[in-house]
């Protein structure tokens, strides 16, 4: 297994140099995770950062009033736990799989000594600059836009832009995700489908090309006239029943 090529292809490890990736690849540490499996609790030491390799991972943490909150679901290439590495302390999610999952584990003492080193550290803080800067210019999008949107970026940022998927979620997971109730995804969903948009039943999620997002705007691509052949491209008979959560 080439862990520098997989660290390549990390979110949050990718942009640095080879040579800074061949260091930390000395470090990963290969675990098998199966269905349910939880990696860590919140609260628990935080020991080390995480890389999914393969599979997925639920990030959640319990709200005030005891119901849980799903903050990402994680997918492969993605790393986790990063505060870790800055922070001591406790896990502040709890990190559960939703599949059997392939993750590397790099502890955090390790990467610390290799903070040490010069050139590893310059790199790093450059990686982290870059990622800072990203994160600036989404800002504006995330805090304006509306429910609409929010389900689109988050259906964006776990599938791609794959027509059909098996989500592997509930509704109720990802209402949780964009920051609103089950009913009201519940809501969107149906109106959605009745346009022939997006259409939700199980595990399943149709996407129609007409229905994605202008951002910002909080409306779809495709005049009126469009809504018709977007609906039938959903399924058979076009169905325009409501989505159940």
């Amino acid at each position: 297994m080439d862990i520098t090529a997989i660290l390549a292809q990390v979110n949050f490890f990718g942009d640095l140099s080879e040579a800074s990736r061949c260091a930390l690849a000395e470090l990963c540490i290969p675990r098998e995770v199966g269905k349910g499996e939880v990696l860590f609790r919140e609260g628990d030491e935080g020991h080390s950062v995480y890389i999914c390799n393969r599979g997925r991972v639920r990030l959640h943490k319990a709200a005030p009033d005891g119901t849980e909150v799903v903050l990402k679901i994680v997918r492969p290439g993605e790393t986790f736990a990063e505060v870790v590495l800055f922070e001591r302390g406790t896990y502040p999610v709890t990190a559960t799989a939703l599949e059997p999952c392939g993750v590397f584990l790099i502890p955090r003492r390790e990467v610390r000594a290799l903070l040490q080193r010069d050139d590893f550290r310059d790199d790093f803080v450059g990686m982290l600059m870059r990622k800072l800067r990203h994160l600036a210019e989404r800002v504006p999008m995330l805090t304006t836009s509306g429910i609409e949107d929010r389900l689109f970026h988050f259906l964006d940022e776990q599938f791609g832009a794959a027509p059909s998927v098996q989500s592997g979620i509930s509704k109720k997971e990802a209402a949780a995700a964009i920051g609103t109730t089950p009913e009201t995804l519940s809501r969107l969903l149906a109106r959605l489908e009745s346009e022939g948009r997006l259409r939700w039943r199980g595990q399943r999620i149709d996407r129609s090309p007409a229905g994605t997002p202008r951002r910002g705007t909080g409306k779809r691509s495709g005049a009126q006239g469009s809504r018709g052949s977007s609906r039938r491209s959903l399924g058979e008979g076009g169905s325009t029943s409501p989505a159940t959560t």
